[in-house]
């Protein structure tokens, strides 16, 4: 009866061993900073003001020799919808190689396309009740638009690593569970560049406890989707009516 207890804890603890070794491996810190974003009121005074500073985009990716984790791929597809002749979210982050669906939402016809680095692509007219997608295979920033309508915008942020944050409305960045080791330190903002790149740390060590980057100051640039063109790189005709 004895020899019988002693296997059955001989077979358990590996098991239990092969159980707990992926979660300690999985396991990171989290790394956290605040984004401030300065608006110039001019450049004869020098004083600046305190502006929104919100969905700035922090990422580390991880330098030669730091392990990095394998994100599953995301449950649900990511989606930009277009209700309201407006793209929703805005801001949508992703990793290098996802899929996107654009749904059209709207009770009329919507061209979606982007000619910038990031992704440059043309999803022609599509109607009411229908959906497109678009593979986003490199890593970069693709500004979205509508052919019809030019107040639609959205933004593509496509990333090689999953080691990211976006700043809430106060600057809060966090990002979760990263494994120690040696990273660069990117930012970005539809509109903002950082104020003095000097100051900013190119570099981050991670180590086994939380780590706070302090302050990361940018400052307010012009949109940069204020005026854009259409597909065909001219300006937009002028609505002669109101009806989509």
């Amino acid at each position: 009866m004895r020899s019988a207890q002693h296997s059955i804890v001989f077979v358990c603890l590996p098991f239990l061993l092969a159980l707990c070794v992926p979660k300690l491996q999985a396991q990171g810190v989290n790394v956290s900073a605040k984004i401030l974003m300065h608006l110039q009121r001019g450049s004869d005074t020098g004083q600046k003001a305190v502006s929104d500073a919100a969905d700035v985009v922090v990422w580390l990716e991880p330098l030669q020799g730091t392990a990095s984790r394998l994100e599953n791929p995301p449950r649900q597809v990511p989606r930009l919808v277009q209700k309201n002749k407006q793209f929703s979210p805005h801001l949508l982050v992703i990793p290098t190689g996802t899929s996107v669906e654009f749904p059209n939402q709207d009770p009329f016809f919507h061209n979606v396309f982007s000619l910038f680095n990031g992704k440059r692509f043309d999803l022609g007219l599509y109607e009411s009740g229908t959906s497109r997608s678009v593979r986003f295979d490199r890593e970069g920033v693709s500004y979205i638009f509508c052919n019809i309508h030019p107040e639609m915008g959205a933004i593509v942020l496509t990333l090689k690593t999953p080691y990211y944050g976006i700043s809430t409305v106060d600057g809060t960045v966090l990002i979760r569970n990263v494994p120690p080791g040696s990273y660069r330190l990117n930012l970005w903002g539809e509109k903002a560049q950082p104020e003095a790149p000097a100051k900013a740390p190119s570099v981050v060590q991670v180590s086994t406890t939380n780590l706070n980057l302090g302050e990361l100051t940018l400052q307010q640039t012009p949109d940069p989707m204020g005026k854009h063109k259409n597909k065909f790189g001219e300006d937009y005709s002028p609505a002669s009516t109101p009806e989509y």
